[in-house]
């Protein structure tokens, strides 16, 4: 793999037919009244924007809010978690949702809302075979149809199926529940298996086959993004992580804040969207008031 380089403006940065001009980035409007609340980070709505890989500048293309009654009853907190893109449409997550729009007008093609989605990090589309959900507050993975109706799940620790939880229970008007075993962030697809990356466990582990978990080291995971034969993970402290797919071994691991003067963290590193084996957009968020890199807040 060639050295992974700085992102630069100009002409010449999007110009090629296998790299994008423009980039769709989704997150959310702080809430200010956030620290009032028993929640830190809140928001007050979800936002798509769209960037412009050339200039660097970027126009809101929409704006969500949530009902209030699939909200957490005393704090709500809206925004967009990680999004898929397939052909013209365009899967996403709130904390308590799974939605689909079609682009490029961003109008709302689907909608799904069930007591398990609690703190939702990411859908994947399978086409006709449903959507893979990550319930990241309720450390599992759910298979399920386009219409909601649930077809398979798992705990991505291995436990017993809805010990810790209850089916009969909103998640939804709840906050993340504690302890968190694993926070699972995101899924992925290799060689026909489900694969789910660990937060805490800095790993990511098939489901649906007896294989070896894919070891990450260092810091938090985040993203699992694969691209051809390489698997791009993110790590909240700065780091990119690439394996090679095949051998499941570590082919490069990009510490980005020496990108960067005076290489200090840029922040929480979450979200990754390869280009080449040269180029990869990533996203930061601000940097939250943990201890350190290695403790979840």
């Amino acid at each position: 793999m060639r050295p992974l380089r700085p992102w630069k403006r100009g002409r010449n940065v999007g110009q090629t037919n296998d790299i994008p001009n423009k980039a769709i980035v989704l997150g959310g409007r702080r809430d200010p009244r956030g620290a009032e609340t028993d929640r830190l980070f809140t928001f007050e709505r979800a936002l798509i924007a769209e960037l412009d890989l050339n200039t660097g500048h970027a126009h809101l293309c929409h704006e969500y809010v949530s009902p209030r009654d699939v909200c957490h009853e005393s704090a709500p907190s809206v925004l967009f978690k990680a999004g898929t893109l397939v052909g013209d449409t365009l899967y996403t997550c709130t904390e308590t949702e799974v939605l689909w729009y079609r682009l490029p007008g961003f109008s709302l093609a689907g909608r799904i809302s069930l007591p398990w989605m609690n703190d939702v990090h990411h859908v994947l589309p399978l086409g006709d075979n449903g959507l893979l959900v990550a319930s990241t507050g309720l450390d599992m993975i759910v298979h399920m149809t386009n219409q909601g109706d649930v077809m398979r799940e798992w705990d991505v620790c291995g436990e017993p199926l809805w010990a810790r939880f209850s089916r009969d229970v909103d998640y939804r008007k709840q906050t993340v529940p504690k302890p968190r075993h694993a926070h699972p962030n995101y899924i992925f697809l290799l060689d026909g298996e489900i694969w789910a990356t660990r937060c805490r466990q800095r790993d990511a582990v098939c489901l649906t086959a007896d294989q070896a978990p894919i070891e990450l080291g260092g810091a938090l995971i985040h993203d699992g993004v694969r691209q051809g034969n390489r698997l791009y993970f993110t790590r909240v402290d700065g780091h990119l992580a690439v394996v090679d797919a095949e051998k499941r071994a570590m082919a490069a691991d990009y510490n980005l804040s020496q990108f960067y003067p005076g290489r200090r963290p840029v922040g929480w590193c979450r979200g990754v969207a390869p280009l080449d084996e040269q180029r990869a957009l990533v996203g930061f968020t601000r940097l939250r008031p943990t201890l350190n890199a290695s403790s979840l807040g």
